[in-house]
């Protein structure tokens, strides 16, 4: 048995296939002890790169698309989440709610694990052709506090991650969800990444097993009603009411959340216009040179088939794989 490190950027439900892949012995069949920290603060992943102690690290694909060429090469090899796990809450009812909604007023949106929230949803302004900066924003504070101060009556809107958002909806029959924005289309959300340098022959074995483990964690999740493993939901979020963790889940299993450790070219290529927007890099990275999909293309093939002898992908999970093919076979 192999020891693989992960060093992750926190403990998230758009993480669940892994998490389920690592209790039902998914990456011990491939040989692999997956072993899993969290440093606080959350950018000591790349400490933990840089020292050894890691193998691999899971977070957003902005951070190696902004070091690349200004401080450190990295290589993504696989992704978890195929889309943003944020919600966007308001106070009283979301009847009629339109994203136009926001122009002019506050918005509060934490920022504790990173940029992405704020880099998404900005995007998502642009896209809809709303001015972000029409909108004041509230986002140097920690997520539990602005959760607090929200409720309390600050500002207009709180972007959160979905569970938080459920969660607080349940308690609190004064705020409700206006949008859940894994409907808002397909980004590389949560991707796995490490030095180019440092990728050798073997270390990309040890991704192509890992791979093949998260495919089969993906698979699990998409195939199986939550309810009936709702225990080990409990278990993984304890304090959050199992009942969102479950509603939560079949939110994303429905909207495409988990598709692929492959990573789409189309998501990617329209994450990479938002970090070019704002400002996180000059102009958007090519495909083949942020990503090298060999080993999560490899843990697609052969594919396991349904009763009706069919491979057993789904539409999503199928142009990922004829998208990153395509790329890979370019030179």
């Amino acid at each position: 048995m192999q020891t693989f490190n992960l060093t992750a950027t926190g403990h998230n439900l758009n993480y669940l296939p892994q998490y389920i892949a690592r209790r039902h012995g998914f990456f011990q069949e491939q040989g692999l002890e997956l072993v899993t920290k969290i440093p606080t603060p959350w950018d000591g992943v790349l400490d933990a790169l840089a020292a050894g102690e890691a193998d691999m690290a899971l977070g957003g694909i902005w951070v190696p698309s902004m070091y690349r060429e200004r401080v450190e090469n990295y290589t993504v090899f696989a992704q978890i989440a195929n889309r943003c796990p944020l919600a966007l809450l308001k106070h009283g009812s979301a009847d009629e709610f339109k994203l136009t909604d926001v122009a002019g007023k506050t918005v509060l949106m934490k920022s504790g694990g990173g940029a992405s929230v704020g880099l998404f949803f900005k995007m998502l302004l642009r896209e809809n052709n709303i001015d972000a900066r029409a909108v004041d924003y509230i986002q140097d504070l920690d997520g539990v506090m602005l959760g607090n101060l929200f409720q309390g009556g600050m500002g207009d809107f709180f972007v959160t991650d979905n569970l938080s958002a459920r969660a607080m909806v349940e308690q609190n029959p004064n705020i409700s969800v206006a949008m859940e924005m894994v409907t808002q289309g397909d980004v590389p959300w949560s991707v796995y990444y490490r030095e180019t340098a440092t990728t050798t022959p073997e270390v990309m074995d040890k991704q192509r097993r890992f791979c093949l483990a998260l495919a089969k964690g993906i698979d699990f999740v998409n195939n199986t009603d939550p309810t009936t493993y709702q225990d080990e939901l409990a278990e993984l979020f304890p304090n959050v009411p199992v009942e969102a963790c479950v509603a939560v889940t079949n939110q994303f299993r429905n909207n495409g959340m988990w598709i692929s450790p492959v990573i789409p070219v189309e998501g990617y290529n329209r994450w990479q216009l938002g970090l070019r927007d704002a400002r996180l890099v000059s102009e958007p990275i090519p495909y083949k040179t942020l990503v090298n999909s060999e080993p999560a293309l490899e843990s697609q093939a052969p594919q396991p088939v349904s009763s009706s002898g069919a491979p057993a992908m789904n539409g999503s999970t199928r142009i990922a794989v004829a998208e990153a093919k395509t790329i890979s076979s370019v030179a």
